[in-house]
């Protein structure tokens, strides 16, 4: 190995390390966390995280069926629904921006946004 690849190795590392460190900043920003409740593609509810949130609940009832969220920490899951495969109740608690929890047969979608991507939309062309 000579001088220059052990130089090349290093930048590497480097610069590895430091797109890991932002790409980590960037995950954990400080945001306002929302949770957003659409039912048939329509937002039914938008819910803001606080420390008066734990442990509540939040029943969705509507004409497609019927789903109870509970409110953690920072999180949130579905804990009852009267939809056959329970999938949405199997899934668990979601936290992160970005996550989601669908029922199909009630039409459920619950997502946690943040400020920054209310109005970003999901490409379904391209996914």
């Amino acid at each position: 190995m000579t001088k220059w690849d052990k130089l090349l190795i290093v930048f590497v590392l480097v610069a590895s390390l430091l797109g890991l460190y932002y790409v980590k900043g960037i995950a954990s920003n400080n945001s306002t966390k929302y949770i957003l409740i659409e039912v048939d593609g329509e937002q039914y509810k938008k819910i803001s995280f606080g420390n008066n949130m734990i442990g509540e609940t939040i029943e969705v009832k509507t004409e497609y069926g019927y789903n109870k969220l509970e409110i953690g920490d920072g999180r949130v899951r579905i804990i009852e629904a009267d939809c056959p495969d329970k999938l949405d109740v199997k899934q668990g608690w979601i936290s992160n921006p970005g996550q989601v929890i669908v029922c199909l047969p009630n039409r459920l979608v619950v997502e946690i946004i943040t400020e920054n991507n209310e109005d970003k939309e999901l490409d379904y062309m391209s996914y």
